[in-house]
């Protein structure tokens, strides 16, 4: 008899030739069990998911109510349910003014993918503009996007008339003109290896977006929900976007991804023609249900009030002559070393002591940190010391 990882390998379609292959069964908080009972720290919160921690009571108890009044009823938009538009009312609550009307898609990739339209519709306009190692998805419209042509080359042709510019550079921000329908940026990069912008450069972006008519579109899907230390990222920088993209940490663990703007903005989509952009399971009633516990999980226990003092504690704690930097907002960091081969080795030792943790796409030297905002101090110096210990392993072996 097969066992449960000989028929993952022959039935799952694989990602890549060396999966992990690590078998849980059981997540709870930041911990998640295997089918040995062992217990691993979740550093990365399955990407950027699971900002409340896994199977958070509230969330689960939101799904279980919804999935017992009803679950898919019709394709998005036509009819009225009461999970997509409680959390929608609750997004605009806690959003500025303008940013009043929300799409619920399936994923981040399809937020974008809506946005996309979005922007050439409302603005008659083709031109996108994305920067140099952003990560947007991997559907062929947000696959236009990616800023690393490693991971496109093998899909193309893509879209035409994409253009890119280096993120957070001042002169490059000229290339925005008349022709742009909309420029696409992660608040703070994630795959590039956690970059986060200067407050001049996010302001004069913001008004070259203006003054072109260009629709400013912040990806945020990483970077939202609390992870830098403020419910979006955009609020460190005193700027809003036209349109705001959503998705991982916003449902608590369910597949959900959002793209938010005004009503004006949001309208076009409404007729000439009608149906301009549609979703079958786009809003599903119970990953809306996740959200909104989700979102008010975050509100209720204050989870984003001590995120900054929580990603201080592990930049203070990672010293290390082998690390070559950290750096990141909040819950958000990256742990430079000097090779992916060095990292990949740390990497492997922390998954055998018990944490997980990974590289990024486009920044392969350097160590995502990204746990449930949940994390405490305790287990912020457990997880430091792990890391160094391996660190120094690896480095000694080097040596």
């Amino acid at each position: 008899m097969l066992t449960q990882r000989q028929l993952f390998l022959k039935h799952n379609a694989q990602t890549s030739t060396t999966p992990l292959l690590l078998e849980f069964v059981k997540a709870k908080g930041i911990y998640m069990y295997d089918v040995n009972g062992k217990k691993y720290m979740d550093l990365i919160a399955g990407i950027g998911v699971s900002n409340v921690g896994h199977c958070h009571p509230a969330v689960v108890a939101a799904v279980k109510k919804q999935a017992e009044t009803y679950m898919h009823l019709m394709v998005y938009g036509e009819f009225v349910q009461s999970s997509q538009v409680d959390f929608a009312k609750a997004l605009a609550s806690v959003l500025p003014e303008k940013l009043d009307c929300t799409y619920f898609v399936n994923s981040g990739t399809e937020a974008v993918e809506g946005a996309m339209k979005l922007a050439k519709r409302y603005t008659n306009r083709t031109e996108l503009i994305a920067c140099k190692n952003s990560y947007h998805g991997s559907t062929q419209g947000a696959l236009s996007l990616m800023g690393n042509e490693e991971f496109k080359q093998a899909y193309r042709p893509l879209l035409p008339d994409v253009q890119f510019i280096n993120f957070n550079s001042l002169p490059d921000l000229d290339k925005i003109t008349t022709k742009t329908a909309a420029v696409f940026l992660e608040t703070v990069q994630g795959e590039a290896g956690i970059r986060v912008p200067d407050l001049d450069y996010m302001k004069a972006l913001r008004a070259k977006c203006t003054e072109t008519a260009t629709l400013l579109i912040l990806d945020e899907i990483q970077c939202g929900f609390g992870r830098t230390g403020k419910i979006f990222g955009f609020e460190h920088f005193n700027i809003v976007p036209d349109v705001l993209l959503l998705a991982k940490g916003i449902g608590g663990g369910m597949p959900i991804g959002a793209f938010i703007s005004s009503s004006q903005i949001m309208s076009v989509f409404a007729n000439n023609p009608i149906l301009g952009h549609i979703t079958t399971f786009g809003g599903h009633p119970v990953s809306c249900a996740a959200g909104l516990a989700t979102l008010n999980a975050i509100l209720d226990e204050d989870l984003v009030k001590d995120v900054e003092a929580k990603g201080e504690l592990f930049k203070s704690l990672l010293k290390h002559p082998a690390i070559k930097e950290v750096r990141g907002k909040g819950l958000m960091l990256a742990v430079e070393f000097d090779s992916y081969d060095t990292l990949k080795k740390i990497i492997d030792g922390c998954i055998e002591d018990g944490i997980i943790t990974d590289w990024f796409l486009h920044c392969s030297n350097s160590m995502r940190i990204a746990p449930p905002l949940t994390i405490t101090v305790d287990e912020i110096r457990e997880a430091c010391a792990v890391i160094l210990k391996n660190v120094d392993r690896v480095v000694a072996y080097e040596l």
